[in-house]
């Protein structure tokens, strides 16, 4: 006879969970869990952060959590709850939050926590598989709208501006024409990491396409701060790029929407800044900037010449 499978150890974090006392210790004693309490801001050293609400009220707060649509991202989050509510329970869900159970049976609690464990990891592989643009490495505009979308909400809680800028680069197409599909792959490359260089770790960098490319500033002091960025980003675009030994420029021009002036939606903020980065303009006209150059297959190096 076989031996039964072991389950793999899931690490949970009890957050504002005290009032679970007796279900805690049952769970803590559960073989493949390990229970600790603590706060939010140990998240990420758990697989699973289990929040409780012992009433209605309790539950419906839960549902205007500071950080929870940023914290069930990246993190699968279970509420076990004593007496539910089926608007609240339906707002944590679109928050985010992956199970809610009942509080009173410890089996099931402690089975939701394990299936909560394995449902996220089959998403973030799905959203690695499907969200990347295999030539960058960037996420993709599926994946942008997403963060976008659990960004606004947290917005909603914790006010802040939030500013798309979508970049469209000319001269790609040139590249495949002249020195193949490859190369053109190549230059995209170079582009994502100029662009990736001039920003913070915490804001994102995605392809929309071949020449369009979006840059999210998850959380700027004023909406005017997207113009400096957007300037900045140009100026990492001047530079030649090295493709197969030769040199090649690039135009590029953004456009630019910002939360909550322009919208509440993520899709209708993108539409407005790819529309914007369409479009024939100045520097500094409606936000959008424009910056030209030439590609060129002749001449010397370029400063970049390492760029992966």
């Amino acid at each position: 006879m076989n031996a039964p499978t072991r389950l793999p150890t899931v690490s949970i974090l009890a957050v504002d969970a005290d009032a679970l006392g007796a279900r805690l210790t049952t769970l803590a004693a559960m073989p493949g869990l390990d229970v600790q309490h603590g706060t939010s801001a140990r998240a990420k050293e758990a697989d699973v952060v289990l929040l409780h609400a012992a009433d209605r009220a309790a539950l419906a707060a839960l549902a205007t959590r500071p950080g929870l649509p940023e914290l069930a991202y990246d993190r699968p989050v279970v509420v076990a709850f004593g007496e539910g509510d089926d608007e609240a329970e339906a707002e944590l869900l679109r928050l985010g939050v992956e199970a809610l159970v009942s509080d009173r049976d410890s089996a099931e609690l402690a089975r939701a926590l394990r299936h909560a464990n394995v449902r996220k990891q089959v998403e973030r592989m799905a959203r690695t598989a499907y969200a990347t643009d295999l030539a960058t490495g960037l996420p993709h505009q599926a994946q942008l709208l997403e963060h976008m979308t659990h960004l606004i909400a947290l917005r909603e809680r914790e006010p802040a501006p939030l500013v798309l800028i979508v970049l469209r680069v000319e001269g790609v197409a040139q590249a495949a024409v002249r020195l193949g599909g490859e190369a053109a792959n190549v230059l995209r490359r170079k582009i994502a990491v100029r662009l990736r260089g001039g920003l913070r770790a915490s804001d994102v960098v995605a392809s929309l396409g071949t020449d369009l490319f979006a840059v999210m500033l998850g959380r700027v002091d004023v909406v005017s701060d997207g113009d400096g960025v957007a300037a900045k980003l140009l100026r990492a675009l001047e530079q030649p790029f090295i493709l197969a030994g030769h040199p090649c420029s690039v135009s590029a021009a953004f456009g630019m929407a910002s939360y909550p002036a322009h919208g509440k939606e993520a899709a209708k903020l993108l539409q407005r800044a790819t529309a914007q980065a369409g479009m024939l303009a100045t520097v500094g006209e409606d936000g959008v900037g424009v910056m030209h150059s030439t590609f060129s297959v002749l001449g010397g190096g370029a400063a970049n010449d390492g760029e992966a």
